[in-house]
C-alpha cells in the first residue's frame, strides 16, 4: 500500500538498498552507543548503512557506515579506498520515525531531510567483518527512540569571557556557546599556547568538547584542526604547548568520528623529546578509549624500562587504564618509585610519585 502511495508527483515508499534494490529493516541503535553516534543496518545483500537524522552530517555518516560494516575495526576502516575497497550510495529525505523515503522532503507537518549511507564493502573484506558486524546489529533493540531535542544553544562568547570561563574551570557555558558558534574553537586553540599548564590543559579538555559538539555537524572542521596540530608537532615555530593535550582530548572525546588518529601518536614516541607527550595524550584516550590502543599494548613495554622515570610513570598509568595485565610484573617493579609526574584530571592536576601511579595502576588491573 505504502509503495503506491503518492504524496506530490513521487511516491512515499519504504527504505531500500541502493544496491540490490530490497526493502531494508529500521535501522538500530548499538548497545555500546555513546552520544552523537547514528543508528545503523545491514542489507541482505551485505551493504551497511548509518542513519543521519538531519541529512547535514553525510560525512559523519559515511564514517559510521564505513566503521560499523568494518566491526569496528578502525585500522581497518581507515585503511580503505572508496571504489577500490568499498562502494557507497546515499538515500535521501528518509524519515526515520516512519522509516519512509519521502520525495517531497514534509511528511504530516515534519521535515524529513535525513539520509541514509550505504556502503558496501568489496567481497574480500566482508568475509572478514560481516559476521561480526552482524551479531553486533542482532544484539541491538529492535526499535529507535524518538530523536532527542538537543539543548538550547548558549548565548554568543567573547574571547575574553571563553579564556575567563575556561580559567575558572566552567565548560558548560562554553559547550553551550559550540552549539550555535564555530568561534569557540579558534578561542580555545589560542589558549593552548598559554604558559600556564593548568589553564592549557582545562583549554584542551574544553576544546575537546566543543569539537564533539562540533563533529556532529561537521566533523571537517575538526579533522581539519586535528591535522593542523599534527602538523604543528613537525613545525617548531608553530607549536603550541598543548597541542598533544588537544590531541588526546579531541580522540577521547569523540572516537567515533577521530579514532582513526591515533595511530599517528605512535611516530612521536620515538622521539625523546615528545615521548612524554605523546604517552600522555595515549593515555587521555586510553582512559575512555582503550579499546584504539589495547591491541597495540605490546608497544609499550619497553618504556616502562626507560631511564627517564617520567617515561617510566607515564607508561603505567596508560597500562593501569588499559587493563593492560601482560604487563603486571613489569609494572609492580616501579612500585615505590618516588619520582613525581603530574596527572591532568577533571580540571585539577594531581602530583603522584611512580609509585603510587602504579599502586593505582596495579589496582585496575
Amino acid at each position: 500500500m505504502l509503495d503506491r502511495k503518492f504524496f506530490g508527483r513521487e511516491p512515499i515508499q519504504r527504505a531500500k538498498c541502493p544496491f540490490c534494490g530490497l526493502p531494508v529493516e529500521k535501522p538500530k541503535e548499538l548497545p555500546t552507543r555513546k552520544p552523537g553516534e547514528m543508528p545503523v543496518g545491514m542489507c541482505s545483500c551485505g551493504a551497511v548503512y548509518a542513519c543521519d537524522e538531519t541529512g547535514h552530517n553525510l560525512g559523519a555518516a559515511l564514517i559510521e557506515a564505513l566503521l560499523f560494516g568494518c566491526n569496528m575495526d578502525w585500522d581497518l576502516a581507515w585503511g580503505l579506498v572508496a571504489d577500490d575497497d568499498y562502494k557507497q550510495e546515499i538515500v535521501e529525505n528518509y524519515d526515520l520515525i516512519t522509516h519512509l523515503v519521502i520525495p517531497s522532503g514534509t511528511y504530516e507537518g515534519r521535515k524529513t531531510s535525513g539520509a541514509l549511507y550505504f556502503i558496501r564493502l568489496h567481497q574480500e573484506v566482508q568475509e572478514v567483518t560481516a559476521e561480526g558486524a552482524k551479531e553486533r546489529l542482532e544484539s541491538a533493540p529492535v526499535d529507535v527512540p524518538v530523536p532527542r531535542r538537543k539543548k538550547a544553544p548558549g548565548k554568543r562568547m567573547s574571547k575574553k569571557e571563553v579564556e575567563e570561563k575556561v580559567k575558572s574551570y566552567q565548560i558548560d557555558p562554553i559547550l553551550d556557546a559550540a552549539q550555535d558558534d564555530k568561534k569557540i574553537i579558534r578561542y580555545l586553540q589560542r589558549l593552548l599556547y598559554s604558559g600556564d599548564s593548568l589553564l592549557r590543559q582545562r583549554a584542551a579538555e574544553t576544546l575537546g568538547g566543543a569539537c564533539a559538539i562540533v563533529g556532529d555537524r561537521d566533523p571537517k572542521i575538526v579533522s581539519k584542526l586535528l591535522q593542523g596540530l599534527f602538523y604543528s608537532l613537525t613545525d617548531t615555530a608553530a607549536f603550541p604547548l598543548g597541542a598533544f593535550e588537544a590531541i588526546g582530548e579531541i580522540i577521547a572525546q569523540r572516537p567515533d568520528l577521530y579514532g582513526g588518529y591515533t595511530a599517528q601518536l605512535y611516530q612521536f614516541t620515538g622521539d625523546v623529546n615528545r615521548r612524554i607527550d605523546a604517552l600522555k595524550a595515549l593515555g587521555r584516550i586510553s582512559k575512555t578509549q582503550g579499546l584504539f590502543i589495547r591491541k597495540h599494548t605490546l608497544y609499550f613495554f619497553d618504556f616502562l624500562a626507560d631511564q627517564d622515570p617520567s617515561v617510566r610513570g607515564y607508561t603505567v598509568w596508560l597500562m593501569g587504564n588499559l587493563g593492560a595485565h601482560e604487563a603486571r610484573k613489569d609494572m609492580e617493579k616501579h612500585l615505590g618509585e618516588p619520582h613525581e609526574i603530574e596527572i591532568y584530571e577533571s580540571g585539577h592536576i594531581r602530583k603522584m610519585s611512580v609509585g603510587e601511579i602504579t599502586e593505582e595502576a596495579l589496582n585496575k588491573l
